[in-house]
């Protein structure tokens, strides 16, 4: 099979969708031959799980001569953020307040600039000025995450206001995010998506898709939607253009979801327990 997307953020989907929900650990077997269904080798996968350690997102474990992966604490932590976001049924409400983040980082600590600058796009902060960030949202835990992360509590200064203007808030919206950029993309999926959903409910109903196939299906499904997290800041209803694609997308996204997720899920089940199966035998012959 031809590789589709790259092996760590193929890794991330997976401890995200599945993993996590099974006790947070697999065997390195198991996630090689979970990977094969997506064109990647044994080579990529043990380096982008090995990256991904020294990243600090993943956790191993030696037992025997095996060896088992985890997410970690900050793992975890973003995994669940990631997760409400993505499978989340409402906008977010909002108090009319805006929370403001300004930081004030040193020359010689400038490599940490593009680090939280990414850090704080992906939580849904929008750029209003040089340094100074803005979200409508009460991201307060992930701002702390981030000042520890990094270590740099004596250069971030995090405000909760009102906007008294000049401008109205649309405006404001407006400066901070390209949301007809968003909305764009957002068309792209739906009209791709929305063939893919009708092709594959009449071949699911055909009995003409493998669990393994489903299994590949879904999870290339949530990797494609994961993306609008970069990009779409998950304001609330009352910031959002009246022709706002967004819902749909979601719809759409949810619907295809639940009509792949079983057949999948019980694909990952068989590849996982057989390694788990394995282990045993192999203990056995000790």
């Amino acid at each position: 099979m031809e590789k589709q997307f790259n092996t760590r953020s193929m890794i991330f989907t997976l401890f995200g969708d599945y993993i996590r929900h099974h006790d947070n650990v697999i065997w390195i077997g198991s996630l090689i031959r979970l990977l094969q269904e997506f064109g990647h080798n044994e080579q990529s996968v043990r380096a982008a799980i090995s990256r991904m350690s020294k990243q600090g997102w993943v956790q191993s474990k030696k037992i025997g001569n095996k060896s088992y992966y985890s997410l970690t604490e900050r793992g975890q932590a973003r995994m669940e953020e990631a997760s409400k976001r993505i499978y989340k049924t409402d906008h977010p409400s909002w108090d009319g307040q805006w929370r403001i983040l300004v930081y004030t980082i040193p020359e010689n600590k400038r490599h940490l600039r593009d680090e939280l600058r990414k850090e704080l796009v992906w939580s849904g902060f929008g750029l209003l000025s040089n340094s100074c960030w803005i979200t409508p949202n009460p991201l307060e835990e992930q701002v702390n995450r981030l000042i520890e992360k990094y270590d740099i509590n004596e250069y971030v200064s995090y405000f909760n206001a009102s906007y008294e203007g000049m401008n109205n808030q649309s405006d404001l919206v407006q400066k901070c995010w390209n949301l007809d950029e968003v909305n764009a993309k957002y068309q792209s999926f739906i009209q791709e998506y929305s063939q893919k959903y009708v092709i594959d409910k009449n071949r699911i109903e055909k009995g003409e898709l493998s669990n393994g196939s489903c299994f590949v299906k879904s999870a290339l499904l949530v990797h494609q939607y994961r993306k609008f997290l970069f990009i779409d800041p998950n304001l609330p209803q009352e910031l959002l253009p009246k022709r706002w694609l967004g819902d749909s997308a979601a719809s759409l996204f949810k619907d295809y979801y639940n009509m792949l997720i079983e057949p999948a899920n019980t694909f990952f089940k068989e590849v996982f327990e057989m390694g788990e199966i394995n282990q045993i035998k192999e203990e056995l012959k000790k």
